[in-house]
């Protein structure tokens, strides 16, 4: 199969997707990693790419969607690929089609993990990290809270939060991800194979969910 997983920051996706990917014997392929694999491995598209991450700026369209197909033509994608974090714009999303048809193949299902935004901001902005020397501890407000609200259960130094973890960041970051995410579901929603899934509870709960999802999926395709 060919998956698409959407999510918005905090829903899970990048923990689902390796879930998913393992389970059913496909290659994930995350954004970041490619980008980081090509890099390393000095291609002239990772040359390129490098040059815009090193300026912290935004990879263009052309470089990313030439580093997935590159990726994706490998012998170890041939059993179906888990893709997280791509496509990021309809461009991308077009480019992909088109070059999956090429190969005869196609996108078989998008699964959008929703979580309600109340929740992503909880999850997103309750990390906290130790201040003492040496120390490092990190807590989570919700999965991992120090005894003591505002100090380190090891040491009994202050914690303290990082900028990307404040609320107005984190904020931000949503509404940017959003935009995106929703626009790409819009396209993928035309194409009848998008699929809206329960991102709450627990980790297993929502790996339940988006089986289900793919076990429908195959009997309306008729794929084993």
């Amino acid at each position: 199969m060919q998956l698409i997983l959407l999510g918005l920051p905090g829903a899970g996706k990048g923990t689902q997707a390796q879930l998913l990917a393992q389970q059913l014997g496909l290659l994930h392929i995350s954004t970041g990693d490619m980008f980081r694999e090509a890099v390393a491995e000095g291609t002239e598209l990772g040359k390129r790419a490098q040059e815009f991450m090193a300026a912290g700026a935004l990879v263009p369209d052309e470089v990313t969607i030439g580093m997935l197909l590159a990726r994706i033509a490998r012998p170890d994608a041939a059993e179906g690929i888990m893709l997280d974090g791509f496509p990021r714009t309809i461009p991308q999303a077009e480019a992909l089609d088109a070059a999956l048809a090429a190969q005869g193949r196609g996108i078989d299902a998008v699964l959008y993990i929703q979580v309600p935004e109340e929740l992503l901001m909880a999850r997103l902005t309750g990390r906290w990290s130790c201040t003492g020397a040496g120390c490092g501890a990190i807590y989570h407000e919700l999965t991992n809270p120090p005894a003591v609200a505002g100090k380190c259960d090891k040491c009994g130094e202050a914690l303290s939060q990082r900028a990307d973890d404040r609320p107005e960041t984190v904020t931000n970051r949503l509404a940017t991800n959003r935009a995106w995410t929703e626009a790409l579901a819009e396209f993928y929603g035309k194409q009848a194979k998008l699929h809206g899934i329960d991102g709450t509870g627990a980790p297993a709960d929502v790996t339940s969910r988006l089986l289900a999802a793919l076990e429908a999926v195959s009997a309306q395709s008729g794929k084993a």
